[in-house]
């Protein structure tokens, strides 16, 4: 399907840059718009959390369980900080709890996306905060998140159990947001554990989940007893040759994750790679379908997978240098980007449903969660609208 060649250059933006008045003022009316929208999440949701995405336009309620809940709260979080609001801090507190005692009891916790739950629940808090229960969760889950470590194969495995054949030595493309809790794990304790395990996950995934193109591999199987890598293949994309947006998403947030704790700036070159590969490949409003080789077609879209992108970009566009000849076309892109998502796929105020950004795509072949809100569109959408209108730490 895809022609596995050198990488491309990047090209430009194809829309001029929206006049500063006009963009001041869309980002007043964005803000306002998605602080409103997360008010009434509050009131509805309650204690409880949104499953991973909505069901005919509505999230179903959830206890602390699956690998999305720390979306909402990361949410909160970030509402909190906008506003200054106490009501978002109070709830977001509260789910700090929640993940104490999900952490502690081990609950639904066998996945590498520990990192997704305890950085936007409790690294946050404790970032935010001082919430020193809040670290002492975090700590613990990187500790479950370090037992997923495999030595041999120098791999963080993704799902399931580690004695599984049929799951043992995945690695996901998506794991490289996570490894942001061993980063600061390591920081915290000064135990080189995590780190070092971080480290070896994502120089193999640089090696192993990145095609020679700059595309990715959603999946790739590493031997646990040999440490020989074995193939590649998706999970939820098109198909196992093709390059599946939101897994590319990752990839350009990601590897720019690991070189903020490491100094490492051949993740920042791969960050640069993989971005262009994935610009290069969007329609015309800048939404990307639910896969890059699909480009062209009317195949859905993925709001998502956008957002995560509009994150990366305005997060490589930090960490290059102004003599850079692409950054200022990174930033024109990230904009373009996060209007059109705002003007097209931000639900309206007087529209039905609970979710935020709409026209995601979960999981296709499954049916699940196609052309709906999701919890991590909804969360990268915010972090994107706070990077672009404030000051902002990273809670990563």
């Amino acid at each position: 399907m895809l022609n596995h060649i050198a990488e491309e250059r990047l090209r430009e933006c194809p829309d001029a840059p929206l006049d500063p008045q006009a963009l001041k003022d869309q980002l007043n009316s964005a803000r306002h718009h998605t602080l409103e929208l997360i008010r009434r999440h509050l009131t509805e949701f309650g204690e409880k959390f949104p499953a991973e995405a909505c069901v005919n336009g509505k999230y179903p309620l959830t206890d602390n369980v699956e690998w999305t809940t720390s979306f909402w709260t990361g949410q909160l979080w970030l509402a909190w900080e906008m506003s200054g609001e106490d009501a978002f801090r109070q709830m977001a507190e509260k789910h700090v709890r929640s993940f104490g005692v999900r952490i502690a009891s081990r609950h639904d916790t066998n996945t590498h996306d520990l990192g997704f739950l305890y950085t936007l629940s409790c690294m946050a808090a404790w970032r935010l905060t001082g919430n020193r229960e809040a670290r002492g969760f975090a700590l613990q889950a990187a500790e479950a998140l370090l037992e997923r470590f495999h030595a041999k194969a120098h791999i963080i495995q993704a799902w399931g159990d580690l004695k599984d054949p049929e799951q043992a030595g995945r690695m996901i493309i998506d794991c490289n947001m996570n490894l942001p809790l061993l980063y600061w794990a390591t920081e915290q304790t000064g135990d080189p554990r995590y780190a070092e395990a971080a480290k070896a996950h994502v120089m193999q995934a640089a090696n192993y989940l990145i095609r020679p193109d700059a595309s990715t591999f959603h999946t790739y199987y590493m031997d646990v007893v040999t440490g020989e890598a074995r193939y590649g293949n998706t999970q939820q994309g098109y198909a196992d040759d093709s390059c599946w947006s939101r897994g590319q998403a990752w990839g350009i947030y990601g590897f720019l994750l690991s070189y903020l704790y490491t100094g490492d700036k051949t993740m920042v070159a791969l960050s640069k790679r993989l971005a262009n590969y994935f610009l290069n490949r969007l329609p015309d409003d800048g939404v990307c379908h639910w896969d890059l080789a699909l480009v062209g077609t009317d195949a859905l879209r993925d709001s998502s997978s956008a957002a995560i992108a509009v994150c990366g970009l305005l997060e490589l566009v930090k960490q290059l240098p102004v003599t850079d000849p692409d950054r200022e076309t990174y930033q024109q892109w990230a904009l373009k980007i996060f209007s059109s998502l705002t003007e097209n796929y931000l639900t309206g105020l007087n529209e039905p449903g609970n979710g935020l950004l709409k026209h995601s795509v979960y999981h296709l072949a499954s049916d699940k969660g196609v052309d709906e809100c999701c919890s991590w569109g909804d969360y990268f959408y915010v972090e994107a609208l706070v990077r672009i209108t404030q000051s902002w730490k990273l809670y990563w």
